[in-house]
């Protein structure tokens, strides 16, 4: 068969972070128009699994009793590789022949340098090789299925996140975001086929497409300086018990902050959602200050400072600790001197758009 392709766009978060991994609680997402390719194409006998981005040499694998064998003990593909083996899965359950291919993976996520700006490459190759491979075996596909067979490729590489990145790639655009309950997904796949669970109703998932005020001008900065969302959000896992307290008013005020937000958005009403955008970000302060997590570094606390000058509403995207900075402004206010300043501060403006896919 020909070569199928697909694509999903990165993320970046706006509102909600750290909160938005307990079940129910919600954060606000983009998607953004830098993307990761995925290419199938059908192979006889040998497949490979090939990515620029990690090494020019392809990884090899052969199929033994309708299961894929990888030739190296070593891969840089954990995510991918749970993609492969989550949507096979669902691929037979739907009575369809596995066959071996060449799966190519193309991406615009990381700098020319290969440093990562923090957009969620990792859920962009998962949802990405979903969606290319439901296409390649000519099955029905929808966001809800992308999105439940990438989060179950996630939990098996034991992801600590809240899967938003992974929401942001399958559904695009502005988004609303709830985590599910991940105990009940994970008890339920124990006794229930792939193919019953990804049609069930997941306790606390929510997702919401939200429409900006036509006046919303989103900035989004780039510190220089790569974070791990993986390490903070352990690190705010072990500590927070300590202050168990204190986190359970950090999670019911961000919870309040963000459905507020989401009201805004409804009713297309900037000041409210710069106000909310501002206590959030005093919320992940307050929150930073009690688990001595570093989230708003220097570097991010002179993005926003440099913002607010300007009369707009900024905080720190994802996990802080370095990474991105995001800042929402009126359209009508003049952002060269902004932009000036940030470059001053070896802050980089990244050129994005939020990407909808039609």
């Amino acid at each position: 068969m020909n070569q199928v392709v697909a694509s999903a766009p990165g993320k970046l978060y706006i509102a909600g972070e750290y909160a938005v991994v307990e079940p129910g609680h919600p954060a606000i997402l983009v998607a953004v128009d830098q993307f990761l390719t995925v290419k199938v194409s059908h192979s006889e006998t040998v497949g490979t699994i090939h990515s620029s981005h990690y090494s020019n040499i392809p990884l090899q694998w052969r199929r033994e009793n309708g299961k894929m064998i990888v030739d190296e003990r070593e891969n840089p593909f954990h995510y991918l590789l749970a993609a492969i083996d989550y949507t096979e899965r669902y691929v037979k359950e739907s009575r369809k022949e596995l066959s071996i291919y060449h799966l190519g993976v193309e991406s615009e996520l990381d700098s020319s340098s290969g440093l990562k700006y923090g957009l969620g490459s990792s859920a962009a190759v998962t949802v990405a090789t979903v969606r290319a491979l439901l296409k390649y075996y000519d099955l029905k596909i929808s966001d809800e299925l992308v999105f439940k067979l990438s989060v179950l490729a996630h939990l098996s590489v034991k992801s600590n996140g809240s899967f938003g990145d992974i929401a942001a790639a399958t559904y695009t655009g502005w988004l609303a975001y709830s985590s599910f309950d991940r105990e009940w997904v994970k008890e339920k796949l124990n006794t229930h086929s792939i193919t019953t669970l990804v049609e069930l109703d997941w306790p606390a998932f929510m997702v919401e497409r939200l429409s900006p005020p036509a006046e919303l001008n989103l900035l989004i900065g780039w510190t220089g300086s790569p974070a791990s969302t993986t390490d903070l959000v352990d690190q705010v896992k072990a500590k927070r018990e300590a202050k168990e307290e204190n986190y359970q008013i950090f999670l019911q005020k961000s919870k309040s902050c963000v459905e507020n937000m989401i009201r805004a958005f409804r009713d297309k009403d900037l000041s409210a959602i710069q106000k909310e955008i501002r206590q959030n970000r005093q919320l992940l302060k307050n929150m930073s200050e009690s688990t001595r997590v570093p989230i708003e570094t220097p570097a991010l606390q002179t993005l926003c400072d440099i913002a607010e000058q300007y009369h707009g509403a900024a905080k720190s995207s994802g996990a802080g600790g370095g990474d991105c900075g995001i800042a929402l402004f009126d359209h009508k206010a003049s952002m060269n001197d902004l932009v000036s300043k940030w470059t001053e501060q070896d802050i980089t403006l990244l050129p994005l758009q939020v990407y909808t896919r039609s």
